[in-house]
């Protein structure tokens, strides 16, 4: 993961006409002219900026203000804020208001970023959309109401609850795998109304529109010249911008002389998708990655070509309008159509040709990806922390203003990252930890190449060990004959002393012995693109089945009170000094309880791997003996799990049947299930029946030139040690501890050293002791200072922007973001499937008296009982037009949680 480094979208949009169409009013489609910025592998957000970015925001805020007729949409916030607070003149910022009041700029999905939907957390998502929402809120008082989703590589379904949990009407995606773009257009379903959650199924659907396979770009070939299409602009250049103002791949100006040319060619392609769509609108996106850096040339040639169809929109047939995302969806929303109904299937993997599919950035730079989760895992402990010392009532000496803005800085950090997370980009982060009685300190987390992560060694006064010689690879005649086990309350676990490597678990519940083996095996790949497909930072394209990346296991025990640890260090051949690859295995001695069911049933696994040898992709396969059918599930997001039964391809099946683990994934048969959790993401695949592979990490190279120009050959020599926790059981335990145990290992205790500031005083009260505590079904996601200087009554808001006291609101510090998310699915489980009801006062009295609770969306910005999204008709009992409202009553402290559902709060205590 790295440093964000994309262009805010921004597009002008307009409407087309396609022939022999007949609907009820204006027909409408989109050319969306976008500014998509896709450079960060190399470059900062600062270069950026100065090189691209700023000229975007700059020259389109001119031009829209110079004609009626134009529009355009703005997309991430993390530019436009930097645009905002470091660029932008007064008169410029008027510009932007009036636009946006008269409604010739939108904003659409408005997070910080347009995040990654792959290899992401949700509680991640959420930031990034609650920190770019409350900017735009606080700042211009506009909540999005669309989203503009078009860079993911593949879509989770998770994004429909999320949007919708928003506020979000309808829904824009674009990359899905290319087999199944084609035979959706062909059946004209790349619009459906999707209900991403089993569990909620249509209290929180959208909207979807897919695009077609032109994707977010204007078509660049035109058939009456040998330059790009559409880009009057040319291709932006990094980092300085040429002095003479040539830019590479500049259009052909739009003159008398070839205007009818340009006609031609843009209305023949409008058709062309008219073909793909139900309804008579067309969405045509204008621009690309890097457009719009100077939108009076674009504008130029935009406005007479539009012109001209539209004086010719008998012959033609087609007629053209500038228009918003906004303007589009209420056009589809007004006809009167049936959708088709999507379940909650997501649309990974990834494929855009048949040996390139998207799979290896699930694993690209580990260590980076480790990082940034435990950045993550920080941020929200010092949230939490920061709430607890302003409630209820502030200790010691800290400056809460400038504590807020450590923590706002974090938060964008850890935004940022949710975009391109497979970029190398290093990023440093400022970490605060505020501790009553304590010091406090800046911990700067500085991934460096080569850099091996930390890690960490059991703690134990009296130790015994026992240590066994290197063994061969090759199996002998007596494998298996020879088995030492390590034991605790749960599990034993079993290993064979002829080969070193696990042989078997024994469940204890279950009463039931499994065959479990583990080794490192390594993908070899290409590198040279005139021998065939390579892999990159993105890509996997495997030439054949993996290979044992080993020949000789060494291993030791070391027992202790409370932990044994299994070593196995797995060498590349009998000589070798160094091992590339281990396992520390560890079981927790302690006995079955509240807590100590949790620590008993796993089994903790670090890993090491690496350095690698050049173009090779590391796994840890685990084989079984459970009749898994090679089907696996893995989550989307952390959130739900998605069933995943391999398939075979004509060409690159191993590749395509590689998924995303964010946090979880499982194999089971009829008795027993292996869960596999993760404290980062990963591939995974099921390349045999009863095996599950986890990519760890990959090291590569190819002399592809684009892949050389943007740095993404990944040529990481870096050592990793990601951590995975192994679950072994029946499916009702498995499942009762699944997403306790996730949790888990996601937020695991966090342990900073320092100098201690003389003696802590006694904490005052009792109450400074009690810990927010909830049912084991629902997952407190963050307890949170926000500081957004808005009122919660949006009338009340927009009166204070209305009469210009802008920058005169003072951050509140006093109002609290609470989120609740349950964990379960309906029917997962007997008991932690049921809907819970919890008294907010009861739960949050350690922080002071609860005098109000106001629900909100997801992000803060609307109050629910305001909230009315849009309704689609979707078969009987839908009418178009309707709207949803919510179903429960509004305010108090008692609620009640369904599952999988995600409940957001502002908490207002008495004040001492």
């Amino acid at each position: 993961m790295g440093q964000l480094c994309w262009l805010p979208l921004l597009a002008p949009l307009l409407l087309l006409r396609p022939p022999g169409v007949q609907s009820v009013g204006p027909i409408r489609a989109f050319v969306v002219p976008h500014s998509h910025m896709d450079v960060g592998w190399v470059y900062t957000v600062q270069e950026s900026m100065r090189a691209y970015a700023a000229n975007v925001y700059t020259s389109v805020v001119e031009e829209l203000a110079r004609g009626q007729q134009r529009r355009f949409i703005a997309v991430e916030q993390e530019f436009f804020r930097l645009w905002w607070d470091g660029v932008a003149s007064d008169q410029q910022k008027y510009q932007v208001r009036q636009l946006l009041e008269e409604g010739h700029l939108e904003f659409v999905i408005g997070g910080q970023v347009m995040h990654d939907e792959a290899v992401t957390h949700l509680d991640d998502q959420i930031l990034q959309l609650t920190e770019g929402h409350g900017f735009l809120y606080e700042t211009f008082g506009i909540r999005p109401q669309f989203s503009w989703h078009v860079d993911p590589f593949g879509a989770s379904a998770t994004t429909p609850t999320l949007f919708a949990l928003a506020g979000f009407n309808a829904h824009l995606g674009s990359r899905i795998d290319y087999d199944l773009k084609a035979a959706m257009q062909e059946a004209r379903g790349l619009q459906f109304v999707w209900r991403g959650s089993p569990s909620l199924s249509e209290q929180q659907e959208i909207f979807t529109h897919i695009m077609d396979q032109y994707s977010y770009c204007t078509p660049s070939h035109i058939p009456f010249s040998n330059r790009s299409g559409f880009y009057w602009n040319g291709v932006a250049v990094f980092p300085k911008p040429p002095p003479d103002g040539v830019y590479p791949n500049m259009s052909e100006p739009v003159t008398p002389a070839n205007i009818n040319l340009y006609a031609e060619a843009l209305v023949a392609n409008v058709k062309q998708r008219a073909a793909w769509f139900r309804t008579p609108h067309v969405l045509w996106p204008w621009g690309c990655d890097k457009q719009f850096f100077n939108a009076s040339v674009q504008f130029a040639n935009m406005d007479p070509l539009l012109d001209h169809i539209n004086s010719h929109a008998a012959e033609l047939g087609v007629s053209v309008q500038y228009a918003t995302l906004g303007d589009y969806f209420r056009a589809l929303h007004a006809l009167n159509v049936t959708w088709r109904v999507r379940d909650h299937h997501d649309f990974l993997p990834y494929s855009t040709e048949p040996f390139q599919a998207w799979t290896g950035f699930y694993t690209s730079r580990s260590a980076l990806k480790g990082l940034a989760r435990r950045a993550s895992a920080l941020l929200y402990a010092g949230e939490s922390m920061f709430t607890r010392y302003l409630w209820p009532a502030p200790r010691g000496h800290l400056d809460p203003t400038w504590a807020l803005r450590q923590l706002q800085q974090l938060r964008w950090a850890v935004s940022e990252i949710q975009n391109s997370t497979e970029t190398p980009s290093a990023y440093d982060l400022l970490i605060l930890t505020t501790i009553p009685g304590l010091s406090y300190r800046h911990y700067s987390i500085r991934p460096t190449a080569g850099a091996q992560e930390g890690t960490q060694e059991p703690a134990a006064t009296v130790a015994s060990t026992l240590q066994f010689g290197r063994r061969l690879r090759r199996r002998t005649s007596h494998a298996g004959r020879y088995l030492v086990p390590v034991a605790n309350d749960c599990y034993i676990v079993l290993l064979d002393q002829d080969t070193n490597l696990m042989h078997s678990i024994w469940e204890r519940q279950s009463n039931r012995t499994v065959h479990v083996t583990q080794e490192f095996l390594e993908y070899h790949v290409n590198g040279d693109v005139k021998q065939g497909p390579i892999s990159d930072n993105y890509l996997f394209t495997p030439g054949k089945a993996a290979v044992p990346a080993w020949e000789a296991v060494e291993m030791e025990i070391v027992a202790a009170q409370l932990v044994t640890e299994i070593r196995q260090y797995f060498y590349r051949n009998m000589t070798a000094q160094n091992y590339t690859y281990a396992i520390r295995s560890r079981l927790t001695h302690v006995p079955q309880g509240h807590d100590g069911e949790l620590l008993c049933h796993r089994i903790e696994q670090e890993y090491q791997a690496g350095p690698l040898e050049l173009n090779r992709e590391a796994v840890l396969r685990t084989s079984t003996n459970l009749n898994s059918q090679q089907v696996i599930y893995s989550d989307n997001n952390g959130y739900q799990m998605q069933r995943r039964p391999y398939v075979s391809y004509v060409n690159n099946s191993i590749a395509r049947n590689y998924y995303p683990m964010v946090q979880s994934a499982f194999m089971e048969d009829g008795k027993s299930r292996l869960v596999l959790l993760s404290e980062r993401a990963h591939g995974i695949s099921s390349q045999g029946n009863g095996q599950v592979e986890v990519m760890l990490h990959r090291r590569l190279w190819n002399n592809f030139d684009w892949d050389l120009g943007y740095n993404l050959t990944l040529n990481d020599t870096s050592v990793v040690h990601p951590v995975l926790w192994l679950l072994l059981g029946s499916w009702s335990l498995t499942t009762a501890l699944r997403q306790r145990s996730a949790l888990a290992l996601q937020h695991r205790p966090v342990v900073l050293f320092g100098d201690l500031a003389g003696t802590a005083p006694k904490l005052p009260g009792p109450q400074q002791q009690e810990a927010v505590t909830l049912p084991p079904n629902l997952h407190l996601q963050i307890l949170s200072i926000p500081g957004w200087r808005y009122s919660s009554n949006h009338t009340e808001h927009s009166q204070n922007l209305r009469k210009g006291h802008r920058g005169e609101a003072q951050a509140d510090l006093r109002r609290v973001l609470l989120r609740l998310h349950h964990l379960y699915e309906v029917g997962e489980d007997p008991v932690l499937s049921q809907p819970v009801t919890v008294n907010l006062e009861a739960v949050l009295q350690a922080l002071g008296s609860v005098v109000a609770v106001e629900e909100r969306s997801l992000t803060g910005t609307w109050d629910l009982s305001m909230l009315h999204r849009w309704s689609w008709r979707t078969g009987p009992g839908h009418h178009r037009g309707d709207t949803t409202s919510p179903s429960r009553p509004p305010g108090g402290p008692i609620i009640t949680v369904h599952p999988k559902e995600i409940r957001t709060f502002f908490i207002h205590f008495q004040q001492q």
